[in-house]
């Protein structure tokens, strides 16, 4: 097909470019059809140029009266300066006069009008996910992520790391979620799986000399979901030999502090805030804290205060070796009814009750005054570092239980009085996490980020015990990097040596036989010569949503999932016919 090509994109012409002659191509977004004149937006993924159609070339004119929304069409003409300038627009104070234009393509009525303040629900644009990215919001995350990509890959190459591509097929280890698992044609009754994450082979390659690794891979888990996260994601996979915990901060540290750079023009301070993962709970109720809330304080654990108070609730938590805790919120007006709701809140996540104190103009007043002596209540108003107009929320129970239900609650008084600064994004490091958690329904040990993390140096005679409490308490040299509340990414110093690895595998309830089978190919080469490993991996579709402005990191994918793990477009996952089940060996049962 012969087409005039375009000479300039729908997003660059201005006053500057006033004369000349220029050829368009796009797609038809809009007509207003005021008689003598026809006015027609041309949209590309550039931008948006309005063309001009009057009845003096009639060829034009009349093809325009055909046009409808979304047709693709290839214009001609000069540019002249507009009557009326739309501000809005950044070619908003030029427009083409058209002597020529081409239909290249008809288009049926579109499902939803393609506008940026779309009203068609999630799901449409899903379906129509090609249509939805001639909305210019989509059309720019996706070109922000591409952006993202060079400044990796050009970081790295400075760095001096090597990229290499690690298998898609791989062998079943399950630990954490499950693995997507394709079935082999050949070998019937086998199955490959895909990666979860590239980590024994990024070990491997350690073991093999590549000593600086580097791939932006994809990644599969057949999890539950959420708007963070897909059966199928990105991330930015790195593993370095000869290294600490601090060489990995570092490396990360300076992609972060580039990308930042270059894409929003911030400087970010450094080195970003190390807290351990201990601090993070008692603190803030979660290992992934949100730095930018202002006006609520951290958890301040007053047990010490109200003990022996008399109050029977707080002694009997005391006495079982619960805790009593507070966080403070600064200068708000506290109603009954909010303090109702929060009450319901918290008894939501299984809390008891919600006790408070307010102070006001050196005057307490709280429903604990009947139980405990004004003088504790004044010391708990202190530890707190309340002042007059504040309010101090109070908690007790389980110790674990009580940390994070204070984390879910400052959250919560966050958004009901807006005090998250929404116009910085705030880093920080948290490290020291347990190397293992207690799955109490399996009644077992399980990773608590994954088996080949290296425990601290002084909790590795640790691992020869079988005491719960002792093996809870071994920490990890393992690490968080965490942006605005939510986890960025991960990564740990990893074991390079055989014999801690099998005592790791021995807690994690794997015998000598399991250990084998899944893992015996890294074991084995642990024997010639390991060297001392770690990486880390960082979320590239959390980071770009970052950067766009959105919690939903559909919104920067091309063709995402939705939260039951369906494309809507292509319609998959879907059946496949009788004889492909045959080849493999399979039989649907149910």
């Amino acid at each position: 097909m012969q087409f005039s090509k375009r000479t300039h994109t729908c997003g660059e012409l201005r006053l500057s470019d006033l004369g000349k002659t220029v050829v368009l191509n796009g797609w038809v977004s809009d007509i207003r059809d005021l008689g003598k004149l026809i006015f027609v937006n041309i949209r590309d993924r550039f931008g948006v140029t309005q063309v001009t159609f009057t009845p003096e070339l009639d060829s034009p004119y009349n093809l325009a009266k055909e046009l409808g929304l979304e047709y693709v069409v290839s214009v001609s003409g000069k540019v002249q300066k507009r009557t009326s300038p739309n501000p809005s627009m950044p070619t908003g104070e030029i427009e083409i006069l058209a002597e020529k234009i081409e239909i290249l393509n008809s288009s049926e009525t579109p499902p939803f009008v393609i506008e940026e303040d779309v009203k068609a629900s999630e799901e449409l644009r899903f379906r129509y996910r090609y249509l939805d990215m001639r909305r210019r919001r989509i059309a720019d995350n996706l070109i922000l992520r591409n952006r993202v990509y060079h400044i990796v890959h050009k970081y790295f190459e400075e760095k001096g790391f090597i990229e290499v591509e690690t298998p898609i097929l791989m062998k079943s280890t399950p630990e954490g979620a499950r693995d997507y698992l394709v079935p082999s044609r050949i070998h019937k009754g086998k199955f490959y799986a895909l990666p979860q994450s590239p980590q024994t082979y990024k070990q491997i390659l350690m073991i093999g000399g590549i000593d600086r690794y580097v791939q932006i891979c994809k990644c599969f888990r057949d999890e539950d979901l959420r708007a963070d996260r897909q059966p199928e994601f990105t991330q930015i996979d790195l593993e370095m030999s000869f290294v600490d915990e601090k060489d990995v901060f570092n490396v990360v540290e300076g992609l972060i502090c580039r990308v930042w750079k270059e894409i929003k023009n911030i400087e970010l301070p450094q080195p970003f805030k190390i807290i351990s993962y201990d601090e993070a709970i008692s603190k803030y109720g979660s290992d992934k804290p949100d730095l930018r809330i202002k006006g609520i304080s951290q958890i301040e654990n007053i047990t010490s205060l109200v003990k022996g108070s008399g109050f029977r609730v707080f002694d009997e938590i005391v006495n079982s070796g619960g805790v009593v805790a507070c966080v403070n919120l600064v200068s708000k007006d506290v109603t009954r009814k909010l303090i109702d709701q929060l009450t319901l809140f918290v008894k939501e996540m299984k809390v008891g009750g919600l006790a408070y104190i307010k102070y006001e103009q050196d005057k307490v007043t709280s429903p604990l005054s009947k139980y405990i002596a004004e003088e504790t209540l004044k010391k708990i108003l202190a530890k707190s570092g309340s002042k007059s107009g504040d309010t101090v929320f109070i908690l007790s129970g389980e110790k674990t239980k009580i940390f994070k239900t204070f984390g879910e609650l400052r959250l919560k008084l966050a958004e009901m009085f807006n005090l998250t600064d929404n116009s910085t994004d705030c880093f920080l490091w948290v490290n020291d996490f347990p190397l293992f958690a207690f799955d109490e329904e399996e009644s077992r040990f399980v990773a608590e980020h994954h088996p080949f993390t290296m425990p601290h140096s002084e909790d590795q005679n640790k691992l020869d015990s079988d005491n719960r409490n002792e093996i809870e308490s071994i920490r990890a040299l393992s690490y968080d990097l965490v942006c605005n509340g939510s986890e960025f990414g991960s990564g740990s110093i990893r074991i390079h040596k055989r014999e801690i690895q099998e005592k790791v595998f021995r807690i994690l309830n794997l015998g000598e036989k399991e250990q084998k089978e899944k893992f015996g190919f890294l074991l084995d080469a642990f024997r010639y010569g390991a060297p001392p490993h770690g990486g880390f991996a960082l979320g590239f579709d959390r980071i770009v949503a970052t950067l766009c402005g959105t919690k939903d990191i559909r919104e920067t994918i091309a063709f995402p999932k939705t939260t039951s793990a369906v494309g809507l477009m292509d319609n998959c996952p879907s059946e496949v016919d009788e004889k492909q089940l045959r080849e493999l060996g399979i039989k649907i049962i149910s």
